[in-house]
């Protein structure tokens, strides 16, 4: 998952263990609330992000309350796909992940809807290569070896940026690898590339010894993060997706003026803390970044049109209607 500029990601695998214990039937599904407190489901959002804030201070809790409402926190934050199934077993309720992923979970028989959109991470994601090793444009990359997340951010910034200079994507070998077990790969010279965002951007960056061949902003990425409710969940309670929208972009917009105070939240040691140029990293790509707001029909129509590009380069069998998929959370009261 890739919550809004969040560098905190665990493996999908991982992911789906803790999703699937302790997840049963919602109490928003057990029949009627009455009054009662309802539950919703959200991965654990570890060490950075608003929703780590939110969990730590007790804002979100508080934010919640006003509509009878609380969180379970189920699993870890980490690739959409994964967290899309969730969903759609009814273990889970809210996720985020990029409209990349979402396209292909969409090619599934979904039961979710997105209900928020975060505009391009145009300085942190992108394409990285190792100093040094002759990559140094994205006419370096054919005939190379570039690692990425099937179907998902990887693979789009890929075939995009081959598109935007007219290179055709049998010219490049793509590697699929999930992005928790792509740095030690890279690193190691056994792929030549590596299309990625900043979950794990930020620490390549970090050492010196990466770069960005191009970056989103470069190659003109549609890739949004968005926030998916399960639909059933939605229809139910659209009181509860509101007042979670509307806490998600009050810390959004904080989080982009004051980067720091959102990162390392719990602790600022071990494989989950960021530190020296990578924090520092982190936070210059915060700021640039955006925040969570309402799915426009502007940005639908660049949904649809990453769905269009998806279907073209045949990522899905065919051309996904995103827009049957959208929900517009100003009108949720």
């Amino acid at each position: 998952m890739r919550t809004p500029k969040s560098v905190a990601a665990l493996a999908a695998v991982a992911a789906l263990t803790a999703l699937a214990s302790g997840c049963g039937t919602s109490e928003a599904d057990s029949g009627s609330t009455g009054g009662e407190q309802i539950t919703v489901r959200i991965p654990d959002p570890g060490n950075s992000g608003a929703l780590a804030v939110g969990k730590k201070d007790g804002s979100l809790d508080k934010a919640l309350a006003k509509v009878h409402a609380k969180v379970a926190w189920t699993g870890s934050a980490g690739p959409f796909a994964p967290a899309a199934q969730a969903m759609n077993a009814n273990q889970l309720d809210i996720a985020t992940g990029s409209i990349t992923s979402g396209i292909t979970s969409l090619t599934q028989t979904p039961g979710f809807t997105f209900f928020t959109a975060t505009a391009p991470d145009g300085a942190g994601e992108g394409i990285l290569a190792r100093k040094g090793a002759g990559i140094d444009s994205v006419e370096d990359l054919v005939g190379k070896r570039v690692a990425v997340n099937q179907g998902g951010t990887g693979e789009y910034l890929l075939l995009k940026a081959l598109a935007e200079h007219d290179i055709p994507a049998s010219k490049v070998e793509r590697v699929y690898l999930r992005p928790d077990q792509t740095a030690a790969v890279f690193n190691s010279g056994k792929v030549d590339a590596w299309a990625v965002w900043a979950t794990y951007s930020v620490a390549e960056l970090g050492t010196g010894k990466a770069k960005f061949v191009t970056t989103g902003k470069d190659i003109g990425s549609d890739n949004y993060s968005l926030t998916a409710v399960r639909t059933a969940f939605a229809d139910r309670h659209p009181e509860v997706v509101r007042a979670l929208y509307d806490y998600l972009h009050t810390a959004s917009a904080e989080e982009k003026k004051d980067p720091a105070t959102y990162l390392n939240v719990n602790t600022d040691a071990g494989p989950q803390a960021l530190s020296g140029a990578a924090e520092q990293r982190q936070i210059e790509i915060t700021r640039q970044g955006g925040t969570v707001d309402p799915i426009t029909p502007a940005d639908t129509k660049r949904f649809e049109a990453v769905a269009r590009f998806y279907a073209e380069q045949k990522v899905t069998p065919t051309k996904v209607a995103v827009a049957d998929h959208v929900l517009d959370v100003e009108k949720l009261s």
